[in-house]
């Protein structure tokens, strides 16, 4: 794993009108990894991803991506800079086809050669979505929106995927075959990814490192067998108890994650 964290996150504060949800979050990504973030429903993540996706604005902290901090007012600024978001409930536009999706997708690139190349290979990725192209997204699958939410994502080309719930509501076959798509463009296609998931034993089979958080700030982290062997992890999260602990608690610390800065 290299050195040089990807992604910096320090000390990050977020939330809505005067609620504080993310508490001075810091953790860091390392190149081509894969992390999970896990933890009980409302205790930040989806806030998380949506602060460092420009979506909601950050209170304090600050945000660097390979080394230089990210401007996080707007949106598009963001995935300029090379961060891509997958929202919870995938939101794609129903009433456009698949490849006016992913070509809005490439909003913020301007060489048409490049677009039209990378259209072909998430066409490649997704065989679906190919024989989909002029299909409404509305009139999609569950599963065949996760798919083009994945790829509109990618086709703005990020340094970092940030994926939201991408197994919510689809069915354990349909989980299985995107959480091995995100795994083959994890490793063919150099995208590093944060993956936040309900799913905590899906994600931790996935990921190579993860994080659990509560209430807005890290409680626990290690690499992500060694996570799902935390008895805590084990008994909340997977459905049952162990005895190996392998993992750093970090509650102690809050947002003190395993690259604090």
């Amino acid at each position: 794993m290299s050195a040089v964290p990807l992604l910096e996150v320090d000390e990050v504060v977020a939330g809505y009108g005067e609620l504080r949800v993310v508490q001075g979050l810091s953790f860091t990504l390392a190149p081509d990894e894969i992390l999970a973030i896990v933890g009980a429903n409302g205790v930040g993540k989806t806030t998380l991803l949506n602060a460092l996706a420009g979506q909601l604005r950050i209170w304090s902290g600050r945000v660097l991506l390979n080394g230089e901090r990210l401007r996080l007012r707007r949106a598009h600024d963001v995935v300029r800079g090379g961060i891509a978001l997958v929202p919870e409930g995938r939101h794609v536009f129903a009433s456009l086809t698949v490849e006016e999706n992913l070509r809005v997708g490439a909003h913020t690139r301007h060489a048409r050669r490049d677009v039209e190349a990378d259209i072909e290979r998430w066409y490649s990725t997704f065989p679906q979505l190919q024989q989909l192209r002029r299909r409404p997204a509305g009139q999609l699958s569950g599963g065949e929106q996760q798919m083009l939410a994945l790829a509109r994502a990618l086709m703005s080309r990020p340094r970092v995927l940030l994926l939201d719930e991408p197994s919510l509501g689809l069915a354990p076959l349909v989980v299985k075959t995107i959480f091995r798509t995100i795994r083959e463009i994890n490793q063919t296609r150099g995208v590093t990814i944060v993956l936040v998931e309900q799913n905590a034993r899906a994600a931790l089979q996935l990921a190579d490192y993860g994080y659990v958080l509560e209430t807005g700030a890290l409680a626990l982290e290690g690499p992500s067998a060694a996570l799902a062997a935390h008895p805590r992890v084990a008994a909340t999260y997977l459905g049952h108890a162990v005895t190996v602990d392998a993992t750093r608690d970090t509650s102690g610390s809050p947002g003190a994650g395993r690259g604090a800065i």
